[in-house]
């Protein structure tokens, strides 16, 4: 029984999967869409969306620097590289202001020709 067990294994250990999710996840916000396994991609959709809304925080009190540098140590804990980490707080962020949520998308590409895995693209909305 699997009660109270949270989150996705992908059938890694702890260290790879954290690692996997956030390469996954900077990747995301590089490029904006990426083609990922289907398991993939429900795993990083809510901790991606979760990242935008930190940002999004920190755009909407950017009056006040050391909220702003708050969030942006809170994004850069959990991505990889620290200009994404600028364009999402500067760039992506922004254009979500209005919007309460829902920032991604996933559209089915259907399967995978070697594995025959579920591949989606995972995008962010414009």
């Amino acid at each position: 029984m699997r009660h109270r067990v949270a989150g996705r294994h992908l059938s890694r250990q702890t260290g790879p999967r954290r690692a996997l999710i956030r390469n996954l996840m900077t990747e995301l916000f590089r490029h904006e869409r990426i083609r990922t396994t289907e398991a993939k991609a429900r795993a990083i959709r809510s901790e991606a969306e979760h990242i935008v809304t930190i940002a999004k925080r920190g755009a909407a009190r950017r009056h006040n620097e050391e909220q702003d540098v708050h969030e942006r140590r809170l994004i850069a804990a959990r991505l990889n590289d620290p200009d994404v980490v600028r364009k999402l707080c500067d760039e992506i962020a922004p254009r979500f202001a209005e919007r309460t949520g829902g920032y991604t998308r996933m559209l089915r590409l259907g399967p995978r020709l070697g594995d025959g895995a579920s591949m989606v693209v995972l995008e962010l909305v414009d």
